[in-house]
């Protein structure tokens, strides 16, 4: 214990033992840290009341349009509406979401630039290129998860399989006899159709196409005979009988196609592929203000209106906490990582 005579005036300067000198100077800093850490907490969630204090740019990594293109702008109206400002819609195509995500991942973290981010972005692409400009995980802050859309199986009528286990049966007994096409190498009905073969123990030949259209255009003149497509682009073949559909890729029935069983119900437990949306920010940002943008997602996917809306998109809201959607986004990553390995799919 230091004693008051122990410390001395030496020149009109107070001296003491380096002991003390040691702990006052100690406490001045801790107070100086707690201070600082006082002022930008206070800082912080004053910008997190005040957010957004201009208008909120969602980055979208397909073109204007486009089926994502679309469900982005149904979200952006819902958030805009519920925040108070503007939230305008920037497209930036390419390299399979790779431009998009980089220039989301270094934006600013103040809550005015969101990703709208998706199983491609966050599931599949990350394995597909051999080096990333980002990552999926530690570049971005998960907001929410939006919603799915759960592909369809369907076969062409000529196909003598009336569900998926037929289907499954008839290819065993016939390896490498069916073709089925795909919207290019490493899309996401590619490496659905690959974790099908994978968990079905079957041999169907990929035919890759440049795209959705002229894929399923070959699936209905028969040059093809399976598919994985979205409900809403095979529903009206569907109808017509043009298409033979035959289970859902969701782990739930699909509202548009409620008389499909899924395929982990009918034949293979534990299959389930969709195609996902996630609002994202980049890392950093506030927790007080990715709070206040689930908030306001949340509540908009709740809202009856936008849940027609996605339906008429062919999909299904869903919703979910940052800390849900971040571990969503880590296991979507682990079993698409081992589909593309598995496959052998890179990007063209």
């Amino acid at each position: 214990m230091t004693r008051v005579h122990d410390i001395a005036v030496v020149g009109g300067c107070v001296m003491m033992p380096v002991a003390l000198r040691t702990a006052v100077c100690g406490a001045v800093a801790y107070l100086s840290a707690a201070l600082c850490f006082a002022t930008v907490a206070v800082g912080t969630a004053a910008a997190a009341q005040t957010f957004p204090q201009r208008p909120v740019r969602l980055i979208v990594p397909f073109p204007a349009g486009g089926g994502v293109d679309a469900v982005a702008r149904v979200c952006a109206q819902k958030l805009a509406e519920l925040l108070g400002e503007q939230v305008v819609i920037d497209n930036r195509a390419g390299s399979g979401g790779v431009i998009a995500a980089e220039i989301a991942a270094h934006s600013a973290p103040d809550g005015h630039t969101l990703f709208f981010g998706g199983s491609a972005s966050h599931g599949v692409t990350p394995h597909l290129y051999r080096k990333l400009p980002y990552d999926a995980v530690r570049d971005f802050a998960p907001v929410t998860l939006i919603g799915a859309t759960p592909y369809i199986l369907v076969v062409h009528p000529a196909v003598a399989a009336p569900g998926a286990r037929e289907l499954i049966n008839l290819a065993r007994a016939q390896p490498g006899a069916l073709n089925y096409s795909s919207a290019g190498n490493g899309s996401t009905t590619h490496l659905t159709t690959e974790m099908f073969k994978s968990m079905a123990n079957i041999n169907i030949v990929h035919v890759p196409y440049k795209g959705a259209v002229p894929a399923l255009n070959d699936l209905l003149s028969g040059q093809v005979q399976v598919a994985f497509n979205p409900a809403v682009v095979v529903q009206q073949h569907v109808r017509s009988g043009r298409l033979r559909a035959l289970a859902v890729t969701g782990l739930q029935r699909t509202r548009l196609m409620p008389e499909l069983p899924t395929l982990a119900e009918s034949v293979l437990p534990g299959f389930e592929a969709s195609g996902w949306y996630g609002l994202l920010a980049p890392a950093g940002v506030s927790a007080l203000i990715v709070a206040r943008l689930h908030d306001a997602m949340t509540t908009g996917l709740a809202d009856r209106d936008l849940q027609e809306r996605f339906l008429v998109l062919g999909v299904d809201a869903i919703g979910a906490s940052p800390a849900e959607f971040a571990r969503y986004i880590r296991s979507e990553l682990v079993k698409w990582g081992r589909v593309v390995r598995d496959s052998g799919a890179r990007a063209d």
